[in-house]
């Protein structure tokens, strides 16, 4: 039996109505009026399909293509195959994904349930403040005094906890808990993230280690997106802030009185310790970390797996463990994969 899909599909749309909303041109005008069913890969796209070409790696299988048109970049548009229109963009990844929206919006929530605005088994405080348009599906909760703005959905099993305020156009994904925050607009917070938990701070001593109270809250910027399962804890005493448009992938930990910039990517399974400051569109790979109290500097990129534990300046590229400059870990793994290959010293 053929699956219905999950998502369902706009559309179809011309060409031109395309162009006037993902950054692209037509190299050939003519081809305006020409209607677009669906997205698909290059390989796979027929001939009512959008396809793009972003990554040279992928260029053979541009002749091939029976797409209907073809997302690239100016300098290969002489390229597309005949019965393929050209479509040039100066990024044809990014115009592909303001297409995939187009095409597939309902793709852009966490979890998908169409419930009536307030669900059966929901439970929403009488002194919460609903927007318009505000969908809290069945399960979810939402706390004393809580503030939702317009169009916001919460999904079922999720927590908004008291006095928690989220802005407009924000989807909070299943058994989300949000507890301890303000957030900003147009937020996406996947399933079973946890924001404004208790930050890990104990008094240690040998007689025991004393709880220490955590009266901070979050503070999360506009256009943020958080991951499934990642965990972002309240301040102790300040906030813990993550900047607007920042995006955070699945199972990352965020302690107490971090604060991270605006536009930064953080991937999955890194760790960013307290009180740890990351700038502005720092990078950090899979599996990084933090230590506490460092400042990572604007634009700065960490590795994968590799672990800061100084400062790192503005712009740097960092890799290994402990963390330095790129180009001094690169040699020195080089060094020691030659050593490797070298063998044991004979001495006769």
């Amino acid at each position: 039996m053929q699956h219905p899909g999950f998502f369902d599909r706009e559309g179809p749309f011309s060409l031109s109505f395309i162009a006037d909303r993902i950054e692209a041109d037509l190299a050939d005008p003519g081809d305006a009026a020409r209607m677009i069913s669906d997205v698909r890969p290059l390989q796979e796209a027929g001939p009512a399909d959008l396809t793009f070409l972003d990554n040279v790696k992928y260029k053979s299988q541009l002749a091939s293509t029976k797409a209907a048109a073809c997302l690239v970049v100016s300098g290969i548009s002489s390229q597309v195959p005949e019965g393929t229109a050209a479509f040039v963009s100066r990024t044809p990844y990014r115009s592909f994904a303001k297409a995939l929206a187009m095409f597939y919006p309902s793709s852009l929530r966490p979890t998908r349930i169409t419930p009536p605005a307030v669900g059966s088994g929901s439970h929403v405080h009488p002194s919460a403040i609903l927007g318009a348009g505000v969908e809290v599906e069945p399960g979810a909760y939402v706390g004393a005094g809580a503030i939702i703005g317009d169009r916001t959905t919460v999904a079922s099993g999720a927590v908004v906890g008291e006095r928690v305020r989220l802005g407009s156009d924000c989807q909070i994904g299943a058994c989300a808990s949000i507890n301890h925050a303000i957030v900003g607009d147009r937020v996406i917070i996947h399933p079973g993230v946890r924001i404004g938990q208790d930050g890990f701070g104990f008094a240690m001593s040998a007689q025991g280690h004393l709880k220490v109270p955590q009266i901070g809250c979050v503070v999360i910027g506009d256009d943020v997106e958080i991951g499934a399962n990642t965990t972002v804890d309240r301040g102790s005493l300040k906030n813990t802030v993550i900047g607007e448009g920042t995006k955070i992938d699945n199972l990352v930990q965020i302690a107490h009185n971090v604060v991270i910039g605006r536009h930064c990517v953080i991937v999955a399974q890194s760790g960013i310790a307290g009180s740890a400051q990351l700038g502005d569109f720092v990078v950090m790979g899979g599996h990084s970390g933090v230590v506490g109290h460092v400042k990572i500097g604007d634009g700065a990129q960490i590795a994968g797996m590799a672990h800061v534990k100084n400062d790192v300046p503005a712009g740097a590229r960092m890799g290994g463990t402990p963390a330095r400059p790129f180009k001094e870990w690169a040699r020195e793994v080089a060094a020691v994969r030659r050593l490797a290959e070298r063998g044991p010293k004979n001495d006769g």
